[in-house]
């Protein structure tokens, strides 16, 4: 059977229109479907003639060429959408992809700042000489700001969103609204603590939104994630540390310090916030790593 002329082109449109995808999608597709007919070649007779086995043997072909499995895997979802688009719009009786099974996709391990680099990042707000333009308090409150994501690993929306009731200074914890509006209560360490304390006191901030911009409008004083991130950009470069930190880099860092320094791994998907303890679990990879290295630099027959 040869396929209807328009079967890909009506895809594509498909895509466009009732998917609302985008230029950058649409392209990927199809790159996506003409390389497989490029590897097809005169071999290639028909999208709907393509059997289990033919994808088999791409798939093998592009793991030979030591692909990325990403790369990988973003081919074959668009093969796998263009025959579920084929079976429900253009009366094909089954995908052929359906019994791939492909590589599992590849998890990088969190980049994180040694303790000597987060101490340097945290010394930064009162090291840098001060912005006239700023108000007096506000270097105190990047260095709690900073203080908070080691001490307690929050996510840069969580840390934005607290308000001065969120946080009991008496029995140092916060309460924290993650993910789905999940409640969970945090510790605050010692130093966040003392750095909040001098942060609140300079600034005068008693009830609302407990980190604040020099806005006077009560309504827009709530500091945004996106001051978080520039705040943490130019504190950063005046640093040596050589690689972009972000506020969730400094979440990796919080969680695998707290491995490094033997807190188990329940406790430390509790303080994250995660629903499973499998996204916790990548942690336990980046402190063996360190480990080794530690180990590789440190003992004399180590090589």
């Amino acid at each position: 059977m040869s396929d209807p002329p328009d079967d890909v082109a009506a895809y594509l449109e498909f895509l466009r229109i009732e998917r609302n995808a985008s230029v950058r999608t649409l392209r990927n597709y199809s790159h996506a479907l003409n390389a497989y007919l490029e590897w097809r070649g005169d071999g290639f007779k028909s999208w709907r003639d393509c059997s289990a086995n033919d994808f088999r043997e791409y798939l093998f072909e592009l793991m030979k060429q030591e692909l990325a499995r990403s790369t990988i895997r973003l081919r074959f979802a668009a093969l796998r959408s263009f025959y579920k688009f084929l079976v429900h719009r253009g009366g094909l009786a089954a995908s052929p992809l359906v019994e791939i099974q492909l590589p599992k996709p590849e998890r990088k391990l969190p980049v994180v700042l040694t303790l000597a680099q987060m101490e340097d990042l945290l010394a930064m707000p009162l090291k840098l000489d001060p912005d006239p333009r700023a108000q007096p308090w506000q270097p105190l409150r990047d260095v709690a700001i900073m203080e908070l994501f080691y001490s307690s690993g929050l996510r840069v929306s969580e840390l934005v969103a607290l308000d001065v009731k969120d946080a009991d200074f008496l029995s140092e914890t916060l309460r924290v609204f993650g993910k789905g509006n999940k409640e969970r209560m945090v510790p605050i360490g010692s130093h966040a603590m003392a750095a909040l304390q001098k942060y609140r006191q300079a600034a005068a901030v008693h009830e609302g939104p407990l980190f604040i911009n020099k806005n006077k409008d009560p309504n827009k004083r709530r500091l945004s994630v996106r001051s978080v991130q520039l705040l943490l950009k130019k504190y950063l470069a005046a640093t040596d540390i050589g690689f972009e930190v972000t506020p969730h880099k400094l979440r990796h860092t919080f969680a695998t310090h707290m491995l490094d320094y033997g807190a188990d791994l329940r406790s430390v998907q509790t303080l994250l916030g995660h629903a499973s303890l499998s996204t916790t679990q990548i942690y336990t990879h980046v402190t063996k790593e360190r480990m080794r290295e530690a180990y590789d630099a440190a003992h004399p027959r180590a090589e």
